[in-house]
């Protein structure tokens, strides 16, 4: 069994997920996007799994400064050229868990991820 959890380390809900995830004695490693990095090769995996528009953190402080040209012309390249140079534009956490990619946390969401593995 093979779980990575993919994020930020002070987001919120990564905090959150790690405490579910510790509390229901679940393995998994955590890949910080600003620490342990974050490659054209890693994003582009994961954007054949989820897409462009589902992995995009709208909500975030960090799309919120775009410009509004930026917003306005957002095609696959340019949000994947933007996820990487600024990786908190990507929603978090993202997921892989036995090659199944999930993205956000709800513990119900958890729960039925893993109650099969």
């Amino acid at each position: 069994m093979s779980t990575i959890a993919y994020g930020i380390k002070n987001c919120d809900t990564i905090k959150k997920m790690k405490k579910w995830l510790d509390a229901e004695n679940i393995a998994y490693r955590f890949h910080d996007y600003r620490v342990d990095g974050l490659d054209s090769d890693m994003l582009e995996a994961f954007e054949a799994e989820l897409g462009w528009e589902a992995m995009l953190n709208k909500r975030g402080t960090t799309f919120r400064q775009l410009t509004e040209d930026q917003k306005a012309n957002l095609n696959q390249e340019t949000a994947l050229a933007l996820m990487l140079e600024y990786p908190a534009m990507i929603k978090r956490p993202l997921l892989v868990h036995n090659g199944g990619y999930h993205l956000g946390f709800k513990p119900a969401q958890y729960q039925e991820i893993f109650q099969n593995n």
